[in-house]
């Protein structure tokens, strides 16, 4: 049965605007309706006095997945939204003073490593790096760009095939361990199971194709305006495209009846008449009261959310020559590190992410940057006391920077994301990361992209298949977009 009748957007993140736009250039009439005053969802921005700062994503990986998104209304990203290739990718600091930029190229990246690990591991990393490759070819097409709303959609036995042999269903730390000898190198293919709330000992060898969007496929920062101007864009394309985006209004409650949806009601009263909706906000909030009962996903009855993290932005007087966009501090510890966090600790040793983005030149008044750093951190579901844990781990954050060399920035403006913050914006559990990708997480397994007991309902965003991170969502908003298209409900 075809779905008739306007389209309702819930959220104007990147799922919900990749939505927006496909559905708009489908020639349905579409409704975005966003609680904050702008687009960009996780993909947001926070100032403090002449410092502008991304909260969300800091880097852009898979372009080609944004580029599609505006190919879908005939736009040229190039020209709406031009991005900069990092060089270096990122930087990779270890607890030993040895660095490892990571690069462009297979033989400039194996550069590297032979002058950090020698000839021998610089031989190891081609060949694993060309095992990622077959792995990324066999996962992208089937379970990553792919519709996972029904449990056929997992019976792909030559793909499965495929990831088995490459060793896809291996744990992530003893598959890496197996090609790589210098701990220095497992660890720099390792640690992006943090990206999927895991640590490397959980999380399936999969998620080692992380790595491979890094290093194959590039790493990428818009030319102007941060991050914040992807959504910015995404959101001109939409509106470009005939759809309706309102700011600063809250839904309230999605309306049913036998055949299925009706209606959004707006927080006010205002109802909007709608033949589909399709929720891209905060799903497990969506749950308690957004949704009705019938809608209920067996799936979120346990769910099992991702580490959350601190987050100091900080507004610098100076310019930062000769900082890598993205510099990856390694802390001594490693196992240790996880073992706590899962155990809702904060880590004793964390790693650090900082980020310095002097391609920005919109972020600080000239002459001047912005820095920003990220420590893993429990969550609120972890039964962690953030009133007690916020101020200490905001000291030890500010002395172990100064230790780093970035000097004493207790003084400079800035601001902070704990995981109080984090709620507050409208992450449960107080997490911007959403649930973890766990097996059985992950997939089909996955909060469902369409209501199987409510017509005409739809989800997209980093709780649904294919989960977490900018291409993901920005898929998940296609996805959803394609079935409405197709008349799906």
């Amino acid at each position: 049965m075809v779905e008739r009748g306007p389209v309702v957007v819930i959220g104007a993140g990147l799922a919900g605007l990749s939505a927006a736009i496909h559905l708009a250039a489908g020639g349905r009439d579409v409704v975005v309706v966003e609680a904050q005053d702008e687009p960009g969802g996780c993909c947001g921005t926070a100032h403090a006095g002449r410092y502008r700062f991304d909260t969300g994503p800091s880097v852009l990986t898979m372009p080609q997945v944004l580029a599609e998104t505006f190919g879908a209304a005939g736009e040229d990203m190039e020209n709406l939204l031009p991005l900069r290739r990092l060089d270096p990718f990122y930087r990779l600091s270890f607890h030993d003073g040895s660095q490892l930029d990571v690069v462009a190229g297979a033989q400039r990246m194996a550069d590297n490593v032979r002058a950090l690990c020698g000839p021998d591991e610089a031989a190891r990393y081609l060949r694993f790096r060309r095992r990622l490759a077959a792995m990324f070819e066999a996962e992208w097409p089937t379970f990553i760009d792919a519709d996972m709303t029904r449990l056929r959609s997992m019976a792909r036995p030559l793909a499965l095939l495929r990831l088995a042999a490459a060793g896809g269903f291996r744990r992530l730390d003893r598959f890496v361990a197996s090609q790589l000898t210098d701990e220095r190198l497992v660890r720099a293919h390792t640690f992006q199971a943090l990206y999927v709330g895991l640590p490397p000992g959980k999380a399936l060898a999969v998620y080692a194709v992380v790595a491979h969007m890094d290093t194959i496929g590039g790493v990428y920062f818009p030319a102007a305006g941060g991050m914040h101007a992807v959504p910015q864009a995404l959101a001109a394309v939409a509106e470009k495209a005939g759809a309706v985006l309102r700011y600063g209004v809250r839904a309230e409650r999605v309306e049913t009846d036998a055949s299925g949806v009706t209606a959004v009601r707006l927080e006010g009263g205002e109802r909007l008449a709608a033949g589909a909706v399709v929720v891209a906000c905060d799903l497990a909030r969506a749950h308690r009261g957004l949704l009705p009962a019938a809608a209920g996903d067996w799936r979120l009855r346990r769910p099992r959310y991702s580490p959350s993290c601190l987050v100091m932005h900080f507004g610098l007087d100076h310019r930062a020559p000769g900082r890598a966009h993205h510099t990856l501090h390694f802390g001594r510890e490693w196992a240790g590190t996880f073992s706590a966090l899962a155990a809702g600790r904060p880590q004793p040793d964390p790693s650090l992410l900082v980020t310095c983005p002097e391609a920005d030149a919109t972020a600080a008044p000239p002459g001047h940057c912005t820095l920003s750093v990220l420590e893993p951190a429990p969550n609120t579901a972890s039964g962690a006391d953030w009133d007690r844990l916020a101020p200490r781990l905001e000291q030890r954050l500010l002395a172990r920077l100064s230790d780093l060399g970035y000097g004493d920035l207790s003084s400079a403006p800035r601001r902070t994301f704990d995981p109080r913050v984090w709620s507050r914006l409208g992450h449960s559990a107080g997490t911007p990361f959403a649930l973890d990708h766990r097996f059985s997480q992950t997939a089909w397994f996955r909060p469902a992209g369409r209501s199987r007991r409510v017509p005409g309902l739809h989800f997209a965003g980093m709780y649904t298949a294919p989960g977490v991170g900018v291409p993901p969502a920005l898929i998940s908003g296609r996805l959803a977009a394609a079935r409405i298209l197709e008349g799906r409900r």
